[in-house]
């Protein structure tokens, strides 16, 4: 019986170790003045330094829509409070893929005829715990345009159709 519980309380050690809790944070949008796009950006830090973030959004126009974390986390005045791509670098604007890019640059989505986007990106650039790179206090984006990914500073997305504060879980 002893060599039983022993066993037990040593698999529960294991599997508490094994499924380690990351460090996430997320972000509910909400739409702009004259948008109905709303919906969830979960950020989740990984062992090897890269964070997935996983997007679900509904009421957005089918179509191509630039994607990014801005520099301010204030989703005032439709989202222009929020100011530019993050970019504590000080890189120039391009493709999440591109050498050098905006930690904020995170691309496009891309939503379907009923409007809703769901999706699950690795990124590189950025953190969820505290630091110069964390995603936290920033504001999450959705543009009503696709990002042209080499325009020069913000890929010429167009207006700001809705808007999330990324904040710890």
């Amino acid at each position: 019986m002893k060599k039983f519980v022993l066993v037990s309380i040593a698999l529960l050690v294991l599997g508490a170790c094994a499924s380690t809790m990351r460090p996430t944070a997320t972000a509910t949008l909400g739409s702009t003045s004259g948008s109905t796009a709303t919906g969830t950006v979960t950020f989740t830090e990984m062992a090897d330094g890269s964070v997935q973030a996983v997007i679900h959004l509904t009421g957005v126009p089918p179509g191509i829509h630039g994607f990014h974390l801005h520099d301010k986390g204030d989703c005032g005045d439709n989202g222009n409070a929020a100011g530019g791509h993050f970019n504590p670098t000080g890189a120039p604007h391009g493709a999440p893929s591109a050498a050098s890019h905006h930690a904020g640059d995170f691309g496009n989505v891309e939503a379907g005829a009923d409007g809703m986007v769901n999706e699950t990106r690795t990124l590189h650039g950025v953190t969820v715990t505290a630091g110069a790179n964390s995603v936290v206090g920033h504001a999450v984006i959705l543009h009503a345009n696709p990002d042209d990914l080499t325009t020069q500073p913000s890929g010429n997305a167009g207006p700001r159709i809705a808007c999330g504060l990324v904040q710890m879980k």
